[in-house]
């Protein structure tokens, strides 16, 4: 079976700034995410062109999740569990990201396709999605003045921070029908979790974290609307640049650290053989 659920995250911004907000702020989460054995990793960021999506940016990552996973996790996996590797085409106002698993191979599929539209999430099949699809999807409104379940951040507080430069919030009860600019991201996200047993545990928990990945996220985009409000399409680039020279650092300081530890630990054992 495979799982499909609708999430439609409505902010108060137009759909060119969130352009701009949406790129700067993935690019900050990624190198605050970056550290220890966890992080994200950049293979690629460039423009491309098909004939399927037409123009746009092409990005290529591996996310390391490292000390994120539980110790026991950890100890049992082998290296190639310990990684998503994802790709995404960001032809704007729609976009399309595939995560997979190396170690699970085609047993693992996560895809999430997101339109953007200046609306208050009132298009019921914006995805074109045929009758039985749509018998099948469920559909999630994501308000960003709902509480966090956890890692909850007074600065990061729809409901009391408010914009130096557009003026906006804090965001009162029934801020959607207010606001203006307005617009909704349409995320389909379907999984697929081919591990008989698990399948529909997992497939339920991974929607589950979605909905507060996508809620934490999009109130991280509004609360540094500041830091991002202005910025050119160029300067974005540059700013992508320079955290990805970072976050390549931050990583391969982890790899040497952890070639050295395991030099160290391949002398101790031949010094324990020879005892």
């Amino acid at each position: 079976m495979v799982l499909v659920k609708e999430f439609r995250v409505i902010l108060p911004m137009s759909l060119e700034e969130y352009q701009i907000g949406q790129l700067y702020s993935v690019a900050k989460t990624s190198n605050l995410e970056t550290h220890d054995d966890a992080g994200v990793e950049i293979l690629k960021n460039e423009p491309f062109e098909n004939e399927e999506m037409g123009k746009g940016q092409y990005t290529h990552k591996i996310y390391h999740l490292g000390s994120r996973l539980p110790g026991w996790a950890r100890a049992l996996a082998p290296a190639s569990a310990l990684m998503l590797e994802e790709e995404a085409w960001n032809a704007y106002p729609y976009c399309k990201t595939i995560l997979t698993s190396p170690f699970m191979e085609d047993k693992f599929k996560f895809i999430i396709e997101t339109r953007h539209c200046a609306d208050k999430g009132d298009q019921e099949n914006v995805h074109n999605l045929s009758d039985k699809e749509l018998k099948n999807r469920e559909v999630e409104i994501i308000d960003i003045t709902a509480p966090l379940e956890k890692d909850y951040k007074e600065d990061e507080d729809p409901t009391l921070f408010h914009s130096e430069k557009t003026g906006r919030g804090p965001l009162e009860e029934g801020w959607i029908e207010k606001s203006d600019p307005v617009m909704c991201a349409y995320k389909l996200v379907t999984v697929e979790f081919k591990w008989w047993g698990l399948q529909t545990r997992v497939e339920n928990f991974m929607m589950s974290m979605e909905t507060n990945i996508f809620l934490r996220f999009h109130k991280q985009v509004f609360c540094w609307i500041d830091e991002w409000h202005g910025m050119s399409m160029e300067q974005v680039r540059e700013f992508e640049d320079e955290l990805r020279i970072q976050m390549s650092k931050k990583i391969e300081d982890v790899k040497g650290k952890n070639a050295d530890d395991d030099k160290k630990g391949g002398k101790e054992k031949e010094k324990g053989k020879g005892k």
